[in-house]
């Protein structure tokens, strides 16, 4: 590499090719350590916009694209790799590392909510919308 132009090209291809798809692959713990020096290695972007965003992006019904965060506003059904299921809306404040909040209506008592969880980013086979 010989100019800045280039320099950037070519982080920005680490990046895309590299750095988001082993977030989308690593363990929680891997992450946790990640984003520990993750300015380091990201940069001074924040690691809830880039890393946890992109962690939870291999759930594509989980997070919102534009907002480079978990969707709040649709409800979603897990599959744990455990075999259980859990239903509710995502909870983006209290989900934090790598543990997914879902608050669930009651279905017997409509005003009442529940809260599920916190689920583990790596107890997660699959997340559909309900």
């Amino acid at each position: 590499m010989q100019t800045f132009s280039e320099l950037v090209t070519s982080r920005k291809a680490w990046i895309a090719g590299e750095l988001i798809p082993w977030c989308r692959r690593a363990q929680l713990t891997d992450l946790k350590l990640a984003e520990l020096e993750w300015g380091d290695i990201a940069g001074k972007v924040d690691p809830e916009k880039s890393l946890w965003f992109w962690a939870w992006s291999r759930f594509p019904a989980l997070v919102h694209a534009e907002l480079m965060g978990i969707d709040e506003t649709r409800e979603v059904q897990l599959r744990l790799q455990d075999g259980r299921v859990a239903r509710g809306f995502p909870d983006a404040r209290q989900s934090k590392q790598g543990q997914l909040v879902l608050i669930a209506r009651d279905r017997a008592r409509p005003k009442r909510h529940d809260q599920q969880g916190p689920f583990s980013i790596d107890e997660i086979s699959a997340v559909e919308l309900a």
